[in-house]
């Protein structure tokens, strides 16, 4: 795993273990419609990604911030205005994260960094990570809703290496499984005890 990543902590002992068991996920995944076949094409688009990651995330951050309610959240306390360094470190780390959802390596670590990913976007972790002072939490609403933009804009990078349609569409496909999966877990720590 890449190390250089200020505050990327996968795999690592600073990483609490999930409160849910490799079996609760395999249900997730079950309900998901998730099988071999999305590991198999989520892998096939690690290869056609890999090299498109600074452009991919340059459309992100491009809607992100160019919609101010989204914006607010990378924004410093004290003069509401964007902190670009916080930007750049969570850009880092979202880079990243498209070749961890590529890699498809549902294991132990994997669920742990989920949870963590979680604690990262609620008040429970939110800027500890890069010791910012901005808006202490990422609405849940925004997260479930930027499964939509993450996912439909992918498309355009998938089909940049010649694979079928149909090759395309079991990949966009199985990106939409992984991140839905990705943000039912990161939704853990905002939802009550017992009702996650």
């Amino acid at each position: 795993m890449t190390t250089n990543i200020p505050g990327y902590t996968y795999g690592s002992a600073e990483v609490a273990k999930s409160p849910l068991s490799m079996d609760d996920f395999a249900n997730i995944k079950h309900a998901a419609l998730f099988g071999d076949e999305d590991v198999r094409y989520l892998k096939m688009s690690r290869d056609i990604l890999k090299d498109q990651v600074e452009q991919i995330l340059d459309v992100w951050y491009g809607f992100v911030g160019s919609t101010p309610f989204l914006l607010h959240y990378f924004t410093n306390k004290s003069d509401n205005q964007p902190n670009t360094d916080y930007l750049g470190a969570v850009r880092k780390r979202f880079g990243q994260w498209i070749l961890d959802t590529a890699n498809a390596n549902y294991d132990q670590d994997w669920l742990n960094y989920q949870y963590e990913i979680g604690l990262r976007h609620h008040s429970i972790k939110k800027n500890k990570t890069d010791n910012v002072d901005a808006v202490p939490i990422i609405n849940l609403r925004y997260i479930l809703a930027l499964q939509v933009p993450i996912t439909t804009t992918l498309r355009p990078f998938l089909e940049k290496d010649g694979h079928s349609s149909e090759d395309v569409d079991k990949m966009q496909d199985a990106w939409r499984k992984s991140v839905l999966m990705q943000v039912i877990l990161w939704s853990q720590p905002y939802i009550h005890e017992g009702q996650f």
